[in-house]
């Protein structure tokens, strides 16, 4: 085993001495030795450092391991991955976005291609007297009942909720600017309400995590008097709560002092040079029912708008507790 082991190292020395000998009758074979040197160093150098127990044990060939890692994502991406394994997205969706990015034809082949049988697989089954096509310009759903002045009638696609500081400026402009485009609201996620996402006129979700970015006391408690001023602005359609997220639920987030730049504080009404921190919890309320009355404040102070919740479930008696205050 300890022969095996030390067998490649054995080798750079054996091809290094043969080939020294060659150069010496044949220079053009100089490369032969120069190459076999090169190893032969190489595998000193892995017998003498104490960092990795692999090296120092398979001298040389130890290194076949790095270079198989190295290669090991194109491997399985173009010789073992197939068309529609892979995560968040396939071959063949990526494919799908690179053609529509370039303008080229989109159209795909399907079914024969994908198992149909699959659990997941989904369909459009055919009729014989199908539905008229419905008009995008009117395909959408009113958002908002008798207790919002300005409900919204809001697009069945929209884009969720990404943060300005998780994403850059030129970002949120694109997307922003896809959903003015598209007749659909963009979600500005907990990290406030940027100049970039007014800059191309999309409607906007505006989303209050525990935070209040945009709308906080210097102390990080909710301010109603920054976020009427700012809900006011027509852009923004509707209000959204975070109450926790599937990625850190119960747990809060932070933003390191670090990438707290003077934008990002501006926009979230935060000092720079120190941690931005989102609460586990919300300060403005602790029940349900103070939940309630807290939307139904932002309700008002925004004018009438639509304002809803989003959160991660952990104890279905916790939903359970906020159905039964809204019923109240």
């Amino acid at each position: 085993m300890r022969l095996n082991q030390y067998s490649a190292f054995g080798l750079c020395i054996l091809v290094l001495i043969v080939g020294v000998a060659l150069a010496l009758y044949y220079p053009w074979l100089w490369f032969v030795p120069v190459i076999a040197g090169a190893l032969v160093l190489l595998g000193v150098v892995d017998l003498i450092q104490p960092q990795h127990s692999i090296r120092r044990n398979y001298p040389v060939l130890g290194h076949v391991r790095w270079l198989a890692e190295m290669v090991r994502p194109e491997i399985r991406q173009y010789l073992i991955e197939a068309d529609q394994e892979a995560a968040p997205f396939s071959r063949n969706q990526r494919s799908l976005v690179y053609a529509r990015a370039k303008r080229e034809g989109s159209e795909r082949s399907f079914g024969t291609q994908m198992d149909v049988y699959s659990v997941g697989y989904d369909f459009m089954g055919h009729s014989i007297r199908p539905a008229p096509a419905a008009d995008p310009a009117t395909f959408r759903i009113l958002i908002g009942g008798d207790q919002c002045a300005q409900p919204y009638l809001g697009s069945v696609f929209n884009i969720s909720a990404m943060s300005f500081g998780s994403l850059s400026a030129n970002a949120i402009r694109a997307l922003n600017k896809g959903a003015a485009m598209g007749g659909f609201a963009h979600d500005t996620g907990e990290g406030g309400y940027s100049p970039y996402h007014r800059e191309n006129g999309g409607d906007i979700i505006w989303e209050l995590g525990s935070g209040y970015f945009g709308c906080r006391t210097e102390t990080g408690a909710f301010d109603p008097e920054r976020f009427a001023a700012q809900a006011a602005n027509p852009q923004i359609k509707m209000i959204e709560i975070k109450l926790s997220q599937g990625a850190k639920p119960g747990h809060g987030g932070i933003l390191p002092a670090q990438k707290v730049s003077a934008e990002i504080a501006a926009t979230r009404g935060v000092p720079m040079g120190q941690d931005c921190v989102s609460p586990a919890s919300h300060s403005a309320f602790s029940t349900p029912l103070q939940m309630m009355e807290f939307i139904a404040r932002l309700r008002e102070l925004s004018g009438g708008k639509p304002v809803g919740f989003k959160l991660c479930i952990g104890q279905p008696w916790e939903f359970m507790g906020i159905v039964k205050a809204m019923l109240a």
